[in-house]
């Protein structure tokens, strides 16, 4: 990603700097990096490096080999890769380091290998660097994306089992890990917030910067307000209840449906203002595609029906509720994830925000009330009792679902319309949260007022005639299926508001039903029930 030209630079530069660090060994570059550099393999920006694309027939991805200097293709030790594979899955990385460093195979052998000489380093560098163990962590997660740092890593492992482990190898240890373990600490973090401090060799009070409060050190209690299996609801100070997902992946299911409304209840009860904000690493993927496969499966459609009218019910409980209600989206934040979002009245976004109504790629349309809230927003600003022809919006806000469009980032899903204007971007991750509760309290002290529903003249059975001719020609060129046409004529009859639709004004009510029936009924076409299953056991979309 960064170049194997810059790698080079920047070891060849350590190498020559660091002539008192004993590891400095590391940073002698192979000979087959030399030759690759020669050769301009550098990476992503010469489409090529220690991996490199291929097209044509039989098109994948082929690896350089360091000793024949040539490309093959990817491979290698199937037990290492099938225990990668099934490591994978585990989601917690805390869980994952673990079950790959106990893993008895090549994998676990690498891994500890590699880990046991980074933890140790790291630890003869406090006092060097810096005192705090903290600070080290920080670096690595926002310097080299590490999900966890080294001493976060090294609790996960296990502290005193991971020392004993370390010098049974015969790695050195600084006197301050001997210290640390002789007296009676069983890791680098308390769960009471303190940390142990290698230098005084004792636990103390962690000093946390106010603007980087996560949700966890934000939240008052002993116990949230409101709790079931899929989310909860904790006071998070100052007026503000805090809205968190505890699902696989943040995904939405009939829990967090519930919980959706029952903490907009709540806070308009209690509370002056609602933010929705999730720890993993993604803020929610969209809908629990395995209940709407398995219910679809069976026949149960009466089931899918109260699912999808229950999700709008929920998205529009925030859109209409009497508090501001703000929502914290990073990393994925795709389908229904996106959908709450449009529910919420602002958002403070983290600038690494990948956002979008990506359900056609499942052979579907956004049910969530994404169809028509992405659609009157993008009518919002028109004025009261102003004419106009809405087809070139229509067919804007048709093509970014239409083709299942991505925002890389923040700003991006603004010119998209994934987010207004004036939402807020967070370009430091650790103050998104408290950047999103100050945006909420701002709202609700200026005086905070839902909207009013609005009701707009949409293109009708014309619009629908245009946009299906589009697709018709698409599906001729080769470049989409007759799947692809159908899912998109539905979609274009959601958005043009029905046949009936340029001759009246339409409710957000009729465009909610409109877009339940379609969804409702790609549920139950076979080729849509391919691509979700297609979806669930390759984590990448079917063309058919």
């Amino acid at each position: 990603m960064v170049g194997l030209d810059t790698f080079v630079h920047v070891a060849d530069n350590c190498f020559a700097s660091l002539t008192q660090d004993e590891e400095r060994k590391v940073f002698e570059v192979p000979a087959f990096i030399r030759a690759m550099t020669e050769k301009k393999l550098l990476g992503d920006k010469t489409k090529g490096g220690f991996y490199k694309k291929t097209k044509g027939e039989g098109a994948g991805v082929e690896t350089f080999d360091p000793k024949t200097l040539a490309y093959r293709p990817k491979g290698g030790d199937e037990t290492i890769a099938k225990t990668c594979k099934s490591l994978g899955k585990i989601e917690d990385p805390k869980a994952r380091v673990k079950a790959l460093v106990a893993d008895g195979g090549k994998a676990g052998a690498f891994a500890w290998k590699v880990l046991s000489r980074s933890l140790a380093y790291s630890a003869r560098r406090i006092g060097e660097i810096t005192d705090d163990v903290f600070a080290v962590d920080e670096a690595m997660k926002w310097g080299y994306n590490w999900e966890l740092g080294p001493f976060e890593v090294w609790d996960a492992l296990g502290f005193v089992e991971t020392t004993d482990r370390m010098v049974k190898d015969g790695i050195a240890l600084p006197a301050s890990i001997t210290k640390m373990k002789a007296s009676g600490a069983k890791s680098f973090y308390r769960e009471d917030g303190a940390i142990f401090d290698l230098k005084k060799g004792e636990y103390v009070p962690r000093a946390v910067d106010p603007r980087n409060a996560t949700f966890q050190i934000l939240k008052r209690g002993a116990a949230p307000v409101l709790k079931n299996d899929g989310a909860e609801a904790w006071d998070l100070g100052d007026g503000v209840l805090g809205l968190t997902f505890k699902t696989k992946a943040n995904s939405i299911d009939p829990d967090v449906i519930s919980m959706i409304s029952k903490s907009a209840e709540k806070a308009e009860t209690d509370f002056r203002a609602l933010v929705i904000a999730n720890d993993g690493e993604h803020f929610c993927v969209g809908a629990n595609l395995f209940l709407v496969v398995m219910a679809a499966s069976q026949g149960e459609f009466g089931q899918i029906r109260s699912m999808v009218q229950g999700y709008q019910a929920a998205t529009q409980r925030l859109k209409y509720a009497h508090v501001p209600v703000v929502a914290a989206p990073y990393g994925m934040t795709l389908g229904g994830g996106l959908e709450v979002c449009f529910g919420c009245d602002a958002v403070q976004a983290s600038a690494e925000t990948y956002s979008g109504l990506v359900e056609v790629a499942v052979g579907l349309i956004p049910g969530g009330a994404g169809t028509m809230n992405m659609l009157f927003r993008a009518l919002e600003n028109i004025p009261e009792g102003t004419t106009v022809n809405t087809y070139d919006v229509v067919t804007n806000v048709f093509k970014n679902i239409a083709l299942a469009k991505v925002a890389t980032s923040a700003e991006e899903g603004k010119t998209f319309g994934y987010f207004r204007r004036t939402d807020g971007v967070s370009f430091d991750r650790a103050r998104q949260v408290v950047e999103a509760k100050r945006r909420a309290i701002g709202l609700a002290e200026a005086g905070y007022h839902p909207q009013a529903p609005r009701s707009f003249t949409l293109p009708g059975e014309s619009g629908i005639a245009t946009l299906s001719m589009m697709v018709d020609t698409l599906v001729a060129g080769g470049h989409a299926s007759e799947h692809d046409a159908k899912i998109a004529k539905k979609l274009a009859t959601v958005l043009c508001g029905g046949l009936g639709g340029a001759s009246r004004e339409v409710t957000e009510a009729e465009v909610l039903e409109l877009e339940c029936e379609a969804f409702l009924s790609l549920t139950g076409e076979p080729k849509s029930l391919e691509r979700m299953q297609y979806m669930l056991m390759n984590n990448k979309p079917l063309r058919n």
